[in-house]
């Protein structure tokens, strides 16, 4: 049995899905367990397969299930597959919304192999995998006093953890960035988390984006 993380991908259009199994597996990363044509078809599946990533585009003909509707529930019932939509919007109000539904990464459909390949590693290693820049467009003003309160009140060991967690790194990344072990650096992140006021790691990493803080690139 293979030990590759296994993938499901979902989009209506034929030609896309073609081109992303064979990008996905020229890798020899992963593999690609089951292709679904509709939201309702990838959920099926998923509870078939139990995939460690789901690729959902956000639309699909003949309406239904919706990429963000598919990221929600997959979120609540199967949280160990990480959901990276796909979409040819470079919206923020897209990316807001996929957060929102529990989506750990975002791709553009002209997103390049690389940057596909970046995505897919960075969120079966448990991380997240959004464009910085759209990242930034997507975080309002709001709160921002608030905000930087908050930041403040982290300890210096928490910022530098929360710094990492802005560039995409996993726990285990981290640990061996700072010298610590993967448990102490959980242990910090569960509190900043409950410092920030946010919900996840996830919407500490975009908060912390918004303000400067790790890679740009």
């Amino acid at each position: 049995m293979s030990n590759r993380p296994s993938i499901l991908i979902a989009d209506d259009h034929d030609l896309a899905r073609e081109g992303l199994r064979a990008l996905i597996e020229r890798s020899g990363a992963y593999a690609v367990v089951a292709e679904a044509c509709s939201g309702e078809e990838a959920l099926a599946l998923a509870a078939e397969h139990q995939p460690d990533l789901a690729l959902l585009d956000i639309r699909y003909a003949g309406g239904g299930i919706d990429g963000f509707a598919a990221a929600r529930n997959l979120s609540e019932t199967q949280p160990q597959t990480g959901v990276i939509l796909i979409t040819m919007h470079d919206s923020p109000a897209y990316l807001r919304a996929g957060i929102a539904a529990g989506a750990r990464g975002f791709l553009a459909k002209d997103a390049s192999r690389e940057e596909v390949l970046a995505a897919l590693a960075q969120v079966a290693a448990g991380g997240v995998a959004f464009p910085p820049d759209l990242m930034r467009r997507a975080v309002s003003d709001d709160g921002r006093s608030a905000v930087l309160a908050s930041l403040d009140r982290l300890t210096p060991r928490e910022r530098e953890v929360l710094g990492a967690l802005a560039g995409g790194s996993t726990n285990k990344e981290i640990a061996l960035v700072l010298g610590i072990s993967p448990g102490t650096v959980k242990a910090h992140v569960e509190r900043l988390i409950g410092k920030l006021g946010v919900r996840d790691r996830t919407q500490a990493a975009i908060l912390a984006t918004r303000h400067g803080m790790g890679r740009t690139g």
